[in-house]
């Protein structure tokens, strides 16, 4: 039967174990959470860049566009001035004022079909920042191990029992027993060897 030593040793060994799993699991919950946070504003800030980058596209290609018209309208007003200080008018002059126009709508139509590439082009650099976002969470938050109670307690036990076996093996239990072996009826000291028997006692 164990002594309460050894049980005292064993109880402090699994409340010591604990006590570490419930340490490190807490540390790395922490460690999670701040890993969580990074990543989620790390996905933001690349949001952000690709819409600003967006934005500044768009009014690139407004600006185009108005400079396009701008200068289609002047050449236009040109010609006709032209044409008219120098007396020419009739189906010459609409066929270069129409062929001004459709260079016109061409550009424009060609600006606005890149703007539509790059929107498609950046829908799918979101969808896939997202996965991406999505897989870096996932690896971050695992599974955390919690602290293993009956590891711990068979852990406590080996000890307690390692630790009564060394004091057997040391005799420092052997005291009390020599000691609960002299306090029964049935021991014998070695002074009562050798006193005289008294003979009135004996037949008293």
């Amino acid at each position: 039967m164990c002594d309460p030593v050894s049980i005292g040793l064993g109880i402090l060994q699994a409340g010591s174990t604990i006590q570490g799993q419930r340490q490190q699991a807490q540390a790395q919950e922490q460690a999670q959470r701040n890993a969580t946070i990074a990543e989620q504003q790390r996905h933001l800030t690349e949001m952000s860049a690709s819409r600003l980058k967006e934005r500044q596209e768009k009014v690139a290609a407004a600006q185009r566009i108005q400079q396009s018209t701008t200068k289609a309208r002047e050449a236009r007003a040109t010609a006709r001035v032209s044409a008219g200080e120098s007396g020419v008018a009739g189906l010459s002059v609409n066929a270069l004022i129409n062929d001004m126009t459709r260079k016109e709508a061409e550009f424009s139509f060609s600006v606005q079909q890149q703007m539509q590439f790059a929107n498609i082009n950046r829908q799918l650099g979101f969808e896939d920042g997202a996965n991406r976002s999505r897989m870096n969470l996932l690896s971050i938050n695992k599974p955390i191990a919690q602290p293993n109670y009956l590891g711990a307690a068979l852990g406590g036990a080996s000890t307690g029992l390692s630790a009564y076996s060394a004091f057997n093996q040391a005799g420092l239990f052997q005291g009390s027993t020599a000691a609960s072996s002299t306090a029964s009826g049935y021991g014998a000291g070695a002074t009562d060897l050798v006193k005289p028997l008294n003979f009135n006692q004996a037949y008293s």
